[in-house]
């Protein structure tokens, strides 16, 4: 693709995105940024957070680890779908009891300001490196594909994005973010069936052909029995149940959205539709995976491997084919819904880290109108620096930045997993100045055991780091109860 052609998709992609956060700015209130004024319909809603939830990671990453990790990714989407069940049914009711808008307002309900500050603070942390690490992958595939046809170095891509990212959102944050991210996601979506379609198109198969083709491929093994493995069924299960509970039902960015919704039900709703589109996308992008190894493989196209016999840089095959050789169509497809992702990866992000600082560290509520703007702009700028920063000290990673998310939520998330189930299971009370210790203590120790474990045992817990975390964080929740 010519880099007039690019430039003029990224400049009518951002225009549409301009127009629609005009529209929903009109009529604002001083609480639209953080509550959307309760008016989003849910499945609006539903389907947008499967964008913010998708981003690059599941759009690049997904179907490029299926070449190290075959089709052992489904087993923690499996998971997923229990955990979304939980956020459902026991977590929305509870936050729409409290009527909540940041949501570790709970943690103090519960336990103290301590603890509330605690689950609030592994929030920004977790957030903070999830929301970097997604766009770091969306950045790298829009500087490989025009900015370095235009010798733009990458800090300056990074910078671009996000400035433009805050022009769209600065204004009435979550309300406009609805909307955007219903666009988002559907340009996601389009993409990977394009390119299913461009691809079965250029291997002269037929959609049942292409089935056989992917069930048949070395690649597509479903479950890992393996008690050592990282990828075990029952350790990608349960970290998926864990993780979907605290990346999706414990984080202000995805539950923000759903506390814009008027009615609980409907938030209910939004949830349950919301979970299963999510299931059946990634599961796309999984069979797409190995599609375009097929691909890859009848081209003579292939990727570095490593010393230890693992591919290196799999996120670059699907950009490499999709710019590369699978036609102008393809292409512009697969351009759009990095656009997207790349959007998507931080307007909700930036949206809720500011609200969740400006919630909960500087009690906005309490100001006037003209302090509440210039707090959560100078928060809002603030949190755009820290990105960038974590952005570009990880900007030289090689491998599938999905693993690295959920290795990183395993150690960030967990105190805030452990502190939740703790809150809602027990009726135990603590003390609350010791929480942070707690909290602190719990990641150091899980590592420190991962590498016992896998030292002494050859056990690898993979991503079952944050089951261990929360537990551990649990039990010293418990060494530091109340005395009666």
């Amino acid at each position: 693709m010519s880099t007039t052609l690019i430039f003029s998709i990224i400049a009518i992609y951002f225009a549409i995105i301009l127009v629609i956060s005009y529209f929903t700015s009109r009529n604002r209130s001083d609480e639209s940024f953080f509550t959307g004024d309760k008016e989003s319909p849910w499945f609006l809603v539903a389907f947008g957070m499967v964008g913010a939830a998708l981003s690059g990671v599941t759009f690049v990453s997904v179907p490029g680890m299926v070449g190290n990790n075959n089709f052992y990714f489904f087993q923690f989407i499996l998971g997923n779908v229990a955990g979304y069940l939980f956020i459902t049914y026991v977590l929305i009711p509870l936050y729409y009891r409290l009527k909540l808008v940041s949501i570790y307002g709970y943690l103090n309900e519960r336990f103290g300001n301590i603890t509330f500050k605690t689950g609030s603070f592994y929030f920004l942390l977790s957030q903070s490196f999830g929301a970097a690490l997604r766009l770091l992958l969306a950045a790298k595939i829009l500087q490989f594909a025009f900015f370095d046809r235009l010798n733009i170095p990458f800090y300056l891509t990074v910078i671009i994005i996000i400035i433009m990212i805050w022009l769209y959102t600065n204004k009435t944050g979550i309300k406009t973010i609805v909307y955007t991210d219903t666009m988002q996601t559907f340009f996601l979506i389009s993409a990977a069936v394009i390119t299913i379609i461009m691809i079965t198109s250029a291997l002269n198969l037929s959609f049942t052909e292409a089935l056989t083709e992917v069930s048949n491929h070395k690649y597509f093994k479903v479950f890992d029995w393996d008690s050592h493995s990282g990828s075990n069924f029952f350790k990608q299960f349960i970290s998926g149940f864990l993780i979907a509970i605290a990346m999706m039902g414990l984080d202000q960015n995805m539950m923000q959205k759903s506390l814009t919704i008027k009615k609980m039900g409907d938030a209910q709703k939004n949830t349950l539709t919301f979970s299963l589109i999510l299931a059946v996308t990634q599961f796309l992008f999984l069979g797409l995976g190995i599609l375009l190894y097929i691909y890859a493989e009848k081209h003579n196209i292939s990727l570095p491997i490593s010393e230890d016999g693992k591919l290196l840089d799999t996120d670059t095959l699907f950009p490499n084919l999709a710019i590369n050789y699978l036609g102008l169509i393809t292409g512009i497809s697969f351009l759009l819904g990095i656009i997207a992702a790349s959007f998507s990866s931080i307007d909700s992000a930036l949206t809720a880290l500011t609200t969740s600082f400006t919630y909960d560290f500087l009690n906005i509520e309490s100001k006037t109108s003209k302090e509440k703007l210039r707090l959560k702009n100078i928060v809002m700028f603030a949190f755009s620096v820290i990105i960038f920063v974590i952005i570009m000290a990880f900007s030289g990673t090689r491998g599938d930045v999905i693993s690295t998310i959920f290795y990183v939520a395993g150690f960030t998330y967990g105190p805030l997993l452990g502190l939740f189930l703790f809150g809602m299971f027990t009726k135990i009370k603590i003390k609350d100045n010791l929480v942070l210790i707690v909290a602190v203590l719990a990641p150091i120790l899980t590592y420190l055991l991962n590498i016992f474990f896998k030292n002494s045992f050859n056990f690898d817990f993979g991503f079952l780091n944050i089951a261990v975390n929360a537990g551990l964080t649990a039990l010293g929740l418990f060494l530091i109860k109340e005395d009666n």
